[in-house]
């Protein structure tokens, strides 16, 4: 039975690796001819338009993960079966659930690997993916996740930049406003905030103060003030990059303190928390489901178990993006809305192996 297990386990892992190999320059090659307009405009320095299209290279991987390995599965395990493999694996005696075993074992070194991914490289990956887009392929263009950044830091406090810029730690058109018992007390504007991590101090550039008074105003003006703050950097970063490059303990931490300030925004970052572990569950679903599907053999031949394979995928996609949407424009919870796709598939994975099995 081990070499069974070893044709099955290396054909696994090499239509898979095939197909990140197959589909990474693809999606590089789509998205240079996307961004290279912005690229040449911008004059970005060579070195660092590799950099970028390394992290590229691992955030995109890391994101369709599952959905290379369902269709890679579906490819060869149809071959198999169109070859009448899997009836001679079968005639001899082998058992379904046997004969899934070395998928199983497949699907666990894949989720070993998504898991390193997406605690370890892809965190890093993100950083420099966001830091080259808001410093290069953003610039001057306006959104809702990269500009007009307001969080409330604690009680009386609330800080606003138009946008921040990570690479340089510097945000720009800063305002922080100090309110007691519904009343602003003073106001401090900054054309921009510059972070230095060696001493933790800011540097405001056309610093303006005003405390206000009962009978006047106080207005202290300087074109360089360094200072202190309450607050730290992360709190100028925009929400979803905050959460996406930051490593697993450090996000924990993150979402703690954000939830002791009461922030809106703890929903969309305990998002990305949970979808570090549902992504590794979903590789076995979609493996169970994809040997389900691409076993039998079909009147229409590999291309009928493909499309329904594709058909699958779309369906997860969908319904993991649009819960994904809910919890970050609502108060859905993010665990529902992590887990919900994975339990329903879940429950469809078993559906079908069942029949598959009979």
């Amino acid at each position: 039975m081990k070499i069974l297990d070893w044709y099955i386990l290396k054909r696994y892992l090499f239509t898979f690796f095939m197909m990140l190999l197959l589909f990474i320059p693809i999606g590089i090659t789509v998205h240079l001819a996307e961004k290279i307009g912005k690229i040449l405009e911008n004059h970005v320095p060579l070195p660092e338009v590799l950099w970028y299209f390394y992290d590229f290279t691992i955030y995109f991987a890391h994101i369709l993960f599952p959905l290379f390995l369902f269709l890679s599965v579906i490819w060869f395990t149809s071959k198999l079966a169109n070859n009448t493999e899997i009836i001679a694996f079968l005639s001899s005696g082998v058992s379904f659930t046997r004969f899934l075993r070395p998928y199983l074992i497949g699907a666990t070194i894949v989720a070993i690997l998504s898991i390193f991914l997406g605690l370890y490289l892809a965190p890093k990956a993100s950083e420099g993916f966001n830091d080259f887009t808001y410093k290069y392929l953003k610039k001057g263009v306006k959104s809702v996740d990269d500009t007009n950044v307001f969080r409330q830091i604690n009680d009386n406090e609330i800080i606003y930049v138009s946008r921040f810029d990570v690479k340089n730690n510097m945000g720009h058109n800063f305002t922080l406003e100090h309110i007691e018992d519904n009343k602003l007390k003073y106001k401090i504007t900054a054309s921009t905030i510059k972070y230095n991590p060696q001493d933790s101090t800011y540097r405001l550039t056309n610093y303006t103060k005003r405390d206000i008074f009962k009978d006047e105003d106080h207005i202290e003006h300087n074109v360089l003030k360094d200072t202190v703050f309450s607050f730290d950097v992360d709190d100028l970063i925009p929400v979803i990059y905050a959460a996406e490059t930051k490593m697993y303990g450090d996000l924990k931490q993150f979402i703690a303190k954000e939830e002791a300030r009461g922030s809106s925004n703890v929903g969309r970052f305990k998002l990305v928390l949970y979808r570090k572990w549902s992504l590794p569950v979903s590789v076995f679903i979609l493996t169970i489901i994809a040997v389900a599907v691409s076993s039998i053999k079909r009147r229409g031949g590999m291309g009928v178990n493909l499309a329904i394979g594709i058909c699958i995928a779309m369906v997860f996609v969908f319904f993991d993006k649009i819960f994904g949407v809910m919890t970050e424009q609502s108060d859905f919870n993010p665990i529902i809305a992590t887990w919900f796709p994975n339990i329903i598939f879940g429950i469809l994975a078993m559906y079908m192996l069942y029949h598959a099995k009979r």
